[in-house]
């Protein structure tokens, strides 16, 4: 069942392009959305709540209470993708089908071959379209009935329900909004849940996101402190909470809302949303409020309807049939009024005299001359051939069924994995592909980070040397020698860490001119994110879990580099600092984390405000180098502009660049500011706008002090496989929010520019 659920999964999020479902669908679903209530009843004791009157953008959910639900008649959960419904099928298939010119040609034809000036019998015609359409029908009833299938084995899969003070097993279609449920692990979400708890400490989970976005690294979603102990089904009957929030919409990466619980309200913000269509890992279960269901989940709201593609083949054939039928009526009227102008009663043998016909009288040329055009039509109409579309719709129907989804080259052995066409409209067009849009990161490259090289208060550190040096190298002619990649006793390479440079490894750093830069800013490498540590808490065999692999590659190079972040709490970090006292002392320490300003495509950088143990009050930040430079504090240009000519430097090696800058913050500073931030974070109106507009009053008179430089290497084969696509004639364009000077050396590198 997980297989079918994660195929379905994969079918619906196919289509993702901004357009609502239509509600077809969901008027079917009312019925059964009526009686999933009066079957499986309110889950745990009713409080008999009414959901307030709130504005119309402001949607109010009653926690583990369906009759205080119950009026506001929200969405069941069942979906529907299939193109056609049993009243839909026959008007709109025939409407399909008479897009095509070929088909509306035929119908006339076999309209006018029922009329008496038709020199052949209807049959000759009519036959042949109706065999025609039925075929085209049957393929597209059979393709929808496959998509009618995934949806009711989605539908139909079961999952955990709250009744009372125990589990049940129930289908997806059942749930309603506000019910509280439990997703085991590799199990996928139902629908958009708020996020209450987890097996796991700290209140966090790990969910994939590969079917929404192609993203195949874990992402970090954790629950709110006030509802960690809702894990039990005894303790979770007790949840009697009030969520408001927005409106159903396409969004994937936001959320704003409030959960008001003991008559207080918290905010709630997309890490405590679970979409549906993502899957559970590395967490044995947790437990949620469903709030957005079926068509009204973010994924629903981003597929469209199932379009009516149409090939390049099909559209030229079109235009042919266009054309042959200019010439068959060129010819009908040539004969037309050829046999108006040459009838005579004179040719004996017509016998045209007397009474006649009117397509045959010689007295009415005119009416002979219309007449004679219809029948010739209808008699030349074979030039036409009606199997044409027929031919090709089987050809690729077996296309798909014997070819495609049995051919071995398209098979992939690691993950089971045939290739799987799910219409057939489209074959011919995979061999007039002319452009490819690729993204870099976990495409082209590996997703595997590895801190290589940084710059820390005007000083490079980092001998290595990267791929696309070597490949800059070799085209400019200049040979590496095996010598120089060596490497010294120093270096170290592990997951996400590969440096070598012994100024600064193991305390050394210490005598270096700027010893206090380098502790800033090793600091703001263990404290500046959102990774979470699990495993022994060692340097050997703790493991990192972030958001993205970036972060785990700095939060490495901070352990390599003596300040080792090895466990969280809601409000604190433990960083064990080596060498910072004197040389070969180790101490533990808490720092406070008070606020955390997050990353996004926006802000382009990430901030927190930590308290360190002797009061002191510092705003770490971290982000692309233009955004953290507009911030920084007036002053120290020498530094500024050595360390940009150090950022140009990485950027032309093909690394990936931030910059990392502190500010050291007055008690009356951050409490002003803080007052701010948490009105902004409570906003259930265009929160993140407001959060930015915050964050921009407290990241200024920042004071750099170096930056970071993370390898991502090349996929094996690319190269060659960009090459083979070129050498075909295919155009590509690769995306990436790197740096120009990385994206183009990248390119270099990969054969996509010639040098």
């Amino acid at each position: 069942m997980s297989a079918r659920i994660k195929e379905m999964v994969r079918v619906a999020t196919a289509r993702l392009g901004g357009e609502q479902v239509g509600a077809g669908g969901v008027s079917s679903s009312g019925i059964a959305r009526r009686e999933s209530t009066a079957r499986l009843g309110g889950g745990g004791t009713s409080l008999r709540r009414q959901p307030q009157p709130m504005a119309p953008s402001v949607r109010t959910v009653c926690c583990n209470d369906r009759e205080a639900n119950a009026p506001v008649g929200y969405k069941g959960n069942s979906v529907s993708t299939t193109k056609y419904s049993i009243l839909t099928f026959l008007p709109k298939g025939l409407f399909e089908q008479f897009r095509r010119v070929a088909n509306l040609y035929f119908l006339m034809i076999s309209i006018l071959s029922t009329t008496p000036i038709s020199p052949v019998h209807p049959v000759t015609n009519v036959v042949p379209l109706s065999l025609v359409l039925l075929v085209s029908l049957i393929k597209e009833a059979f393709e929808d009935w496959k998509r009618f299938q995934n949806d009711m084995s989605i539908n139909n899969a079961h999952v955990d329900v709250l009744q009372g003070q125990c589990w049940e097993s129930t289908p997806w279609k059942r749930l309603q909004v506000g019910d509280i449920v439990r997703i085991k692990q590799d199990g996928y979400f139902p629908a958009d849940l708020l996020f209450l708890s987890s097996t796991n400490p700290d209140g966090i989970c790990y969910i994939e996101t590969a079917n929404l976005d192609g993203e195949t690294n874990l992402k970090i979603r954790k629950a709110l402190e006030k509802t960690w102990d809702y894990v039990i089904p005894e303790k979770a009957s007790e949840f009697k909470g009030e969520v408001q929030c927005e409106q159903p919409n396409n969004s994937l990466y936001t959320f704003t809302g409030n959960l008001i619980m003991d008559k207080q309200t918290i905010p709630l913000s997309p890490n405590q949303l679970l979409l549906r269509g993502c899957s559970l890992r590395n967490t044995e279960y947790i437990v949620g409020v469903v709030i957005f269901t079926g068509h009204e989940t973010k994924v629903m709201m981003n597929s469209m309807n199932v379009p009516s593609k149409r090939s390049t083949l099909e559209k030229k054939l079109d235009k042919l049939i266009l054309a042959l039928f200019a010439t068959l009526f060129t010819m009908c009227v040539i004969g037309a009024i050829g046999s108006g102008i040459f009838i005579n009663e004179k040719y004996f043998y017509l016998g045209l005299r007397g009474h006649v016909e009117d397509q045959f009288n010689p007295k009415n040329r005119f009416v002979v001359t219309i007449l004679t055009m219809f029948t010739l039509i209808t008699l030349y109409s074979t030039i036409i051939p009606i199997s044409l579309y027929v031919s090709i719709e089987m050809i690729k129907f077996i296309q798909c069924t014997q070819f495609i989804n049995n051919d071995l080259h398209m098979y992939h052995a690691e993950s089971n994995t045939p290739a799987l066409a799910r219409t057939s409209n489209l074959n011919e067009e995979l061999g007039q592909v002319e452009y490819i849009f690729s993204d870099k990161t976990g495409t082209l490259t590996r997703n595997l980070m590895e801190f290589f090289k940084c710059s820390i208060g005007g000083e490079m550190y980092g001998t290595g040397i990267t791929e696309i040096e070597k490949g800059g190298a070799e085209r400019a002619g200049i040979r590496i020698d095996d010598d120089e990649g060596k490497r010294s006793a120093n270096a170290v390479h592990e997951k996400g860490f590969n440096f070598d440079d012994a100024r600064i490894m193991r305390g050394a750093w210490r005598n270096e001119p700027n010893p206090e830069a380098c502790k800033e800013f090793f600091r703001c490498l263990a404290i500046c994110h959102t990774v979470l540590p699990e495993g022994e808490e060692t340097p050997e065999k703790i493991s990192y879990q972030a958001a993205s692999p970036d972060e785990a590659a700095l939060v490495s190079a901070a352990k390599n580099f003596g300040f080792f972040f090895y466990r969280r709490t809601p409000t604190t970090v433990m960083v064990r600092e080596s060498h910072v006292e004197r040389m070969g002392s180790i101490q533990d320490v808490p720092y406070e984390i008070l606020n955390v300003l997050e990353f996004n495509s926006t802000r382009k950088r990430q901030s927190v405000v930590c308290r360190f143990t002797n009061g002191r009050l510092v705003l770490y930040c971290k982000g692309a180098d233009n955004v953290v430079y507009e911030r920084l504090a007036d002053g120290n240009h020498d530094m500024k502009k050595i360390s940009r000519e150090h950022l140009e430097q990485f950027g032309s090696a093909g690394l990936r660049t931030l910059c990392l800058a502190y500010r050291d913050l007055s008690r009356e500073q951050y409490e002003s500011w803080n007052e701010k931030f948490v009105q902004a974070k409570s906003s259930l109106r265009d929160r993140d706008k407001k959060l930015d507009e915050v964050a921009e009053l407290i990241e200024k008179d920042l004071i750099l002090v170096g930056c970071t430089a993370i390898e991502d290497k090349l996929q094996e084969g690319v190269p060659t496989c960009i090459e083979t696509l070129s050498a075909a004639g295919i155009k590509i364009w690769v995306l990436t929010g790197d740096k120009m000077e990385t994206a183009i050396n990248i390119a270099y590198d990969m054969q996509h520019v010639a040098w």
